[in-house]
């Protein structure tokens, strides 16, 4: 039986905004990927629909500026794409994996697609200078590691 673990989500200031429990699938010193599942119902989003009970593999890292999760449809099993956070590093500690949202995401449809989400949150949000460019140097990271991984899969 694989260990579970709360997953909290933090406001950047620290406030609680949604906690929700997964299973360990892995961890080193600065990485957590864990399962969990789809707990709201039904709804269109992007490119698809996402649907209760579609799987979630997550990656937190504590040494990087964002989250990756790979999501698998409840049905077929079949990649619907990649929703990533741009977040502070992630802390771990017993039992919990929290990281502090900093509004900006990044998602990768199956195709390899990327769309820059929620732009007016990050543009709205109280944030110093500081905090802003760590945002967006993390998600220029991210997409070129998703661009490098599409190039790769096109055999460029």
């Amino acid at each position: 039986m694989r260990e579970k673990i709360i997953v909290d989500k933090l406001s950047p200031q620290g406030e609680l905004k949604w906690r929700y429990e997964g299973e360990v699938i892995a961890r080193d010193a600065n990485s957590l990927i864990l399962e969990a599942f789809f707990d709201r119902d039904d709804a269109p989003f992007m490119d698809t629909i996402l649907k209760r009970g579609d799987r979630f593999v997550e990656t937190y890292y504590a040494d990087r500026g964002f989250n990756i999760y790979e999501i698998y449809d409840r049905d077929d099993h079949s990649l619907k794409g990649y929703y990533c956070n741009i977040a502070l590093p992630a802390r771990f500690s017993e039992g919990r994996v929290e990281y502090a949202d900093l509004y900006l995401d990044l998602w990768v449809s199956a195709d390899g697609t990327q769309t820059v989400l929620d732009e007016d949150e990050f543009l709205a949000a109280e944030l110093d200078e500081g905090t802003r460019l760590f945002a967006r140097q993390a998600l220029e990271e991210l997409q070129a590691f998703f661009q490098s991984r599409q190039a790769r899969r096109s055999g460029l």
